[in-house]
């Protein structure tokens, strides 16, 4: 697991834990049985509270990204191709769409880059995951 987090930005370093997570499944860097790194290893090789990762990992847990077992530690349970979303999770991704979205626009960024932006992440996910930036 290949994942940057900046310890400068605005953004929860567990969001950033997660995010880069999700992002490594979205364009399939990571695929469903591939082992993440131990809470401790992380939280060493970042130099932080090993409570932080902990906490991204429960967040992707709750999700149904990843599972955990004494044995195999975590893991990711399911990946681009396996992941199937229910009614409810669709509404709440939608609503976090919006709000994002909404974000972008009230900042002033105009529709036709929005549109462009989304278009570009969504190409990048399914580009060879080799060159695939971070």
């Amino acid at each position: 697991m290949d994942i940057a987090i900046d310890p400068l930005s605005p953004v929860p370093i567990y969001q950033q834990i997660r995010d880069r997570v999700v992002e490594q499944i979205a364009v399939g860097r990571l695929s469903r049985g591939d082992a993440l790194l131990s809470v401790r290893a992380l939280a060493t090789a970042f130099g932080i509270n090993p409570a932080t990762v902990a906490k991204a990992y429960e967040a992707l847990r709750a999700e149904g990204f990843v599972g955990a077992n004494a044995k195999s530690g975590t893991f990711v349970a399911g990946d681009r191709d396996t992941l199937r979303v229910d009614a409810d999770q669709t509404a709440e991704w939608r609503a976090r769409l919006t709000t994002l979205l909404a974000e972008g626009r009230a900042k002033g960024i105009s529709p036709a880059d929005l549109t462009r932006a989304c278009s570009d992440a969504i190409k990048a996910f399914d580009a060879d995951p080799a060159v695939v930036k971070e």
